[in-house]
């Protein structure tokens, strides 16, 4: 039994899990969920395809519910070992793969960078960039509601100071975040970057440092491998007019409301 991966590439971290299996030739088998119909419910599979079957038979949905039962992607399936989080499965891949050096590096220090980013990464970049996301699409998508411009506004001011910070800290005048080659904490870095660009606002934009250094990322990624992973964020107008369950609306419309009070 192989390695498979429960992604859907709108999520950030299914992206940037996807990325790294690609680009270090890792095998898995791509087990696509989509969260926004009603598979974060379990009413359905994943994907709406009442005729997909797992190995044993069993609903597809039930295969994912046993692999995180938190009805939460990424997830990682690797023979009867499973795995949730996308930090933890990215270091899980790493490390099992034995992926180029640079990536999680074996020196202590530079390990150390690495770890001291992606800690500062969750209650900093991640607590304000999916925000433009879910004010400009998610929340009038599953509410009707559009908010104020003022909520965008606030949240790309906080995501400014974020921003200022990882330039000064954590980038400096070096090429990558741990020195002259990318490492996990570039790639998890731009791929939740890129959620406010696909909802349309430019945050590289008068950044030039910022700039450049997502050239040298996509480049060392793979303009091709990048682009493909982020062809569903960057296409973001087809998630406007999805069809959501509404059980799922029910559910979710007040989480989305109250993360944003």
């Amino acid at each position: 039994m192989g390695l498979e991966l429960y992604l859907d590439l709108l999520s950030q971290g299914c992206r940037m899990v996807y990325i790294f299996a690609k680009k270090n030739n890792i095998p898995f088998e791509f087990k696509h969920v989509e969260l926004f119909k009603d598979s974060i419910l379990g009413k359905k599979m994943p994907g709406g395809n009442t005729q997909e079957q797992s190995h044993d038979g069993q609903p597809y949905r039930e295969e994912f519910g046993k692999v995180n039962i938190l009805k939460k992607v990424p997830a990682l399936k690797d023979g009867t070992f499973t795995l949730a989080e996308s930090t933890a499965i990215l270091l899980y891949l790493s490390q099992k793969y034995h992926t180029p050096d640079h990536w999680y590096p074996s020196d202590l220090q530079k390990r150390a960078q690495v770890d001291e980013y992606l800690s500062w990464h969750h209650t900093n970049i991640r607590a304000n960039a999916p925000k433009t996301l879910w004010i400009k699409v998610l929340i009038p998508l599953f509410t009707g509601q559009t908010l104020p411009s003022e909520k965008l506004q606030n949240v790309l001011k906080e995501l400014a100071t974020s921003l200022k910070q990882f330039e000064e800290k954590f980038l400096q005048d070096k090429p990558f975040i741990v020195g002259s080659e990318i490492s996990l904490a570039d790639l998890v870095a731009i791929v939740e970057l890129m959620q406010p660009i696909g909802v349309g606002c430019d945050i590289f934009e008068d950044r030039p440092k910022l700039l450049e250094w997502r050239s040298r990322v996509e480049e060392a990624v793979g303009k091709e491998l990048f682009q493909e992973a982020h062809k569903m964020i960057l296409n973001i107008k087809e998630l406007r007019n999805i069809q959501v369950d509404p059980h799922l609306k029910e559910h979710l419309a007040p989480v989305l409301m109250k993360m944003l009070k």
